[in-house]
């Protein structure tokens, strides 16, 4: 897949669910799944560099770039779907030999994890949903812009400026970078392939029912940033609403990168969450 050798995006490879899987495998301890989100160009580095290190102080963390993103495998059908990626994200921790994991997803990924604590409740530890999608809400023209994306560095400028609320973490370096990782080979053809219009619908096959979630036994961290312009805060007061063990944070002035705009905040508060189950394990 045309690898840089010395990027810091690529980890080990495994297999996963019969995928070559590029993952980072830091740290000891209970062991943490982190799930990216969508973003063109993403892979699990970008969406967790600040966040890898922290953690992996007291944990092992796990974050693979999920099935047809950043370095892992493109499934040669081309087809995508809550219940593929999920059946991804346990094949990682099968190929590592963890039983049970905390989960943490962002946005996409956030669909993934809570779907994931559904199909298979004995695998999850706690669960941590960042700015996440998993149920159903009217696509914002943020997410419809990031899902329609069409590689160009002002395309790329665009939807980073839609993404943080802080425009001073928005760069015409940092656009560079996303833009040249958009346009890996193979990535627009995978990239269009997930979220074709009318995207409505992926929105859709990424939430999860009502009595389902309301169903969940885990203790649940939502988290979401006020001023997200991607996926809405009512979302995550849905998630809160119907997940009897949940609690609610709102990082105001905030976009859709809470780990990255409040990143040591953001750390602590999951730490925090995360540690309990330590003490008091299931």
């Amino acid at each position: 897949m045309n690898v840089p050798e010395q990027s810091p995006e690529i980890g080990r490879e495994i297999l996963a669910a019969g995928y070559r899987t590029n993952l980072h495998d830091q740290g000891e301890g209970a062991p943490v799944l982190l799930i990216h989100g969508s973003g063109p160009g993403v892979t699990a580095w970008a969406n967790w560099r600040g966040i890898i290190p922290q953690l992996a102080q007291t944990r092992r963390v796990v974050a693979p770039d999920m099935l047809g993103f950043g370095y892992s495998e493109r499934p040669a059908d081309q087809q995508y779907s809550q219940a593929r990626w999920v059946e991804h994200a346990i094949g990682v921790l099968d190929a590592l030999g963890i039983a049970q994991a905390d989960i943490v997803g962002n946005s996409f990924g956030g669909g993934l994890a809570l779907a994931l604590a559904i199909r298979h409740p004995e695998r999850v530890r706690r669960l941590v949903l960042m700015g996440s999608v998993g149920v159903s809400f009217p696509i914002t023209e943020g997410l419809e812009t990031a899902w329609g994306y069409t590689p160009s560095l002002a395309n790329m400028r665009q939807l980073l400026d839609l993404f943080a609320y802080d425009r001073t973490l928005v760069n015409d370096e940092l656009a560079e970078l996303r833009y040249q990782a958009s346009i890996r080979p193979g990535f627009q053809e995978s990239f269009a392939a997930m979220f074709p219009p009318p995207r409505q619908r992926g929105i859709e096959d990424l939430a999860s029912r009502e009595a389902d979630i309301r169903a969940l036994p885990h203790e649940t961290l939502v988290i979401h940033g006020r001023e997200d312009r991607i996926i809405p805060l009512e979302a995550s007061l849905t998630l809160a609403r119907w997940i009897e063990n949940a609690q609610l944070h709102v990082f105001g002035h905030c976009g859709h990168w809470t780990q990255i705009e409040h990143a040591d905040r953001f750390a602590r508060l999951v730490e925090d969450f995360l540690a309990e189950a330590d003490r008091t394990p299931s």
